[in-house]
C-alpha cells in the first residue's frame, strides 16, 4: 500500500504544472475614441491623447507584460475592448482574454492569459453609486484543473469605508456559495491596504463603519485583530483567506507610493483550498513586487504622465503549481529577541532568558539580549526596572506599522545584574542608522542641528519624534542625543524621545 501511494505522488509530482499569475493596474490606458466617460485628459485631442501617445503607453505596457511574463494577468483601468484589443496586439502570446465594465464607468478590467478563460462572469455591487464597478469573475483551466478568479477595482479613497465594504459584501456572498474544496484566488485594485483595519482608525474621513474594513474583517484576512496565516489557514470553518503581502518583509510591502508613505491597494488573497493537498497550490515564496529599475528607482514609480512612464502602481505576481502544497521547512528558533523579529506571530509562548531592561519610561521598556536584537514593550512594563535582567515568557508579538512589540509576557525568573544598562546602547556613528536591522535599539553620540522635525547630520536627515512636542529642541539648536530609541512608523525611520535627558543641547 506504502508503494502505491508513492507511486500515486510521485506521478503527481512528474505531471506538476507551475503557473504564474499578476494584477497590474495600467493607470488609464483609452481608446481614441470619444464616448463621453472619459476623464478630461483622455478625450481623443492632439498633443493631449492621440495615436502617438496611445502608442506610447501602449509600448510601455506591452514592455512591463513581457518582461514580467506571468501567465494570467487581471488588469485594470482598461477603458474598453478596443484600448484592450491595442494591447493584445502588442502581447500576442496572451491569446484568451475577457473584458468587463459597467457603462457609465471610465474605466473597466480585463483579464489575459495564456490559458482558456471559462464562464465569465460579473459579480454585481449593490449600491446607490451609478459608477460602480462590477467584479469580474472567469474560471481557469489547467491540466484539467479548475480555479476561480475574481478580478477586483474597488472604490477609490474619495469614497469613506462603506463604499469598499460594498465590494466585499458582494464578494462574501458570492464566495460562501461555493464548496470549501473551490479553488479561488481575489486580486486587483482593492484600495485597502493589507492591514487596512489599523490605518482606518486613524482616519476620521474614511472611517465611516466603526472600523470594519472590507478587506480585513469582511473577507476574513483577519480574525480578531490577528491575520490569518497559512499555518493555521486550514484549521477555520467559516471562508478565510491568507494576504500575499505576509510573505514579504514589512518594509518590501508596497505597490503604490502616497506622500512618501508605502501602500499596498493591490492584493492577491488566497482561498483555505490553496494550501491543501488537493488540485490547485501556492508555491512558497513566489509572491514579489514587479519593479525593475525602469518602473522603480529612488522610492520613485514612474507613473504615466503625459507621454512618457508607466504606472503609478507597480504589478504583483505569485506562483502556484498543479501539485500538492508543500510548506517552508521552519528553523528551531533560537529564541532570542532576534527570533521574534523573524515570525509574525506566536502560536505558543517562548521564554527568552536574561532579557535586560535598558531604557524604561512610564510603563514602556527596550529589552535586549547579549548579542541579539533590542524589542520594544509598549505600556505593559509596569513590574520591570531599568537595568535589572528577566527571564520571560512572551505570549503574543505585534507589527505597529512596522516595529516589532512584544505586546503580552509574563515574568519567570528576576536575576542580578553588575551590568550598566547604557553599555547596551549603540553608537550612532557606528551603525546605519536607516538600517531596519537596527530598530528598537537605544542609540547614542548623535550629534546634529534640529530643524522642522529632522535631525541634520553628515548630509543626512532622520526624523525626531516625542509625543509631547514640548520635549522638542528649539529649531536650529545643535543637540546631541544621548539616549534615542531608534523606531520606524510607515516605512520611516524615526528617532523617537520620551524625555527631556535624552538629549542635550550644545
Amino acid at each position: 500500500m506504502k508503494k502505491l501511494i508513492l507511486f500515486i505522488l510521485t506521478l503527481c509530482y512528474l505531471h506538476a504544472t507551475p503557473f504564474s499569475v499578476a494584477t497590474y493596474n495600467v493607470e488609464n490606458l483609452f481608446d481614441l475614441n470619444y464616448d463621453q466617460t472619459e476623464y478630461k485628459e483622455y478625450i481623443p485631442k492632439k498633443g493631449q491623447w492621440d495615436t502617438q501617445i496611445q502608442e506610447t503607453k501602449l509600448n510601455n505596457l506591452a514592455q512591463v507584460l513581457n518582461e514580467m511574463n506571468a501567465d494570467i494577468v487581471a488588469l485594470q483601468e482598461i477603458e474598453s475592448q478596443a484600448a484592450l484589443d491595442a494591447l493584445l496586439q502588442k502581447v500576442p502570446q496572451y491569446q484568451y482574454h475577457h473584458f468587463l465594465k459597467n457603462s457609465k464607468t471610465a474605466v473597466g478590467t480585463a483579464f489575459i492569459s495564456k490559458y482558456k478563460l471559462l464562464n465569465p462572469k460579473r459579480v454585481y455591487v449593490t449600491s446607490k453609486s451609478k459608477t460602480i464597478r462590477h467584479i469580474q469573475k472567469v474560471i481557469v483551466l489547467i491540466e484539467n484543473k479548475k480555479f476561480h478568479l475574481f478580478n477586483n477595482h474597488w472604490s477609490s479613497k474619495r469614497q469613506p469605508e462603506s463604499a469598499r465594504i460594498e465590494y466585499a459584501l458582494a464578494l462574501k456572498k458570492y464566495i460562501d456559495a461555493l464548496a470549501h474544496d473551490i479553488d479561488y484566488i481575489l486580486l486587483g485594485d482593492f484600495n485597502s491596504n493589507y492591514n487596512e483595519y489599523l490605518s482606518l482608525k486613524q482616519d476620521k474621513k474614511l472611517n465611516d463603519s466603526l472600523g470594519i474594513t472590507g478587506i480585513n474583517q469582511i473577507l476574513n484576512t483577519t480574525l480578531d485583530n490577528e491575520f490569518v496565516l497559512k499555518k493555521n489557514i486550514l484549521n477555520h470553518t467559516q471562508k478565510v483567506h491568507y494576504n500575499l503581502w505576509l510573505d514579504l518583509p514589512y518594509n518590501e510591502r508596497f505597490s503604490y507610493i502616497y506622500k512618501g508613505h508605502n501602500q499596498t491597494p493591490d492584493n492577491i488573497l488566497l482561498s483555505a483550498s490553496l494550501f491543501d493537498n488537493q488540485n490547485i497550490s501556492y508555491l512558497e515564496e513566489s509572491f514579489q513586487v514587479f519593479k525593475p529599475d525602469y518602473l522603480y528607482q529612488n522610492r520613485n514609480i514612474k507613473r504615466w504622465n503625459k507621454n512618457r512612464g508607466y504606472s503609478d502602481h507597480l504589478p504583483i505576481m505569485a506562483s502556484f503549481d498543479t501539485k500538492p502544497y508543500v510548506p517552508t521547512k521552519d528553523t528551531l528558533p533560537d529564541y532570542t529577541t532576534g527570533y521574534l523579529y523573524k515570525t509574525k506571530r506566536l502560536d505558543k509562548p517562548l521564554t527568552l532568558k536574561e532579557v535586560m531592561v535598558i531604557y524604561k519610561h512610564d510603563n514602556s521598556a527596550i529589552l535586549k539580549q547579549k548579542k541579539s536584537r533590542a524589542i520594544y514593550a509598549f505600556n505593559n512594563a509596569k513590574e520591570l526596572n531599568l537595568g535589572e535582567v528577566y527571564d520571560l515568557e512572551v505570549e503574543q508579538i505585534q507589527n505597529y506599522f512596522g516595529l516589532k512589540e512584544i505586546k503580552n509576557f509574563t515574568i519567570v525568573a528576576h536575576k542580578v545584574n553588575t551590568i550598566n544598562p547604557s553599555s547596551f546602547y549603540k553608537e550612532a556613528n557606528s551603525i546605519d542608522l536607516f538600517d531596519l536591522e537596527q530598530q528598537n535599539e537605544i542609540i547614542t553620540n548623535l550629534t546634529g542641528v534640529f530643524k522642522n522635525g529632522y535631525v541634520y547630520f553628515d548630509d543626512k536627515k532622520i526624523k525626531l519624534y516625542a509625543k509631547d512636542k514640548t520635549l522638542l529642541p528649539n529649531n536650529g539648536q545643535n543637540i546631541t542625543i544621548m539616549s534615542g530609541h531608534l523606531g520606524y512608523y510607515k516605512s520611516h525611520v524615526q528617532i523617537i524621545i520620551y524625555q527631556k535627558s535624552d538629549f542635550r543641547v550644545n
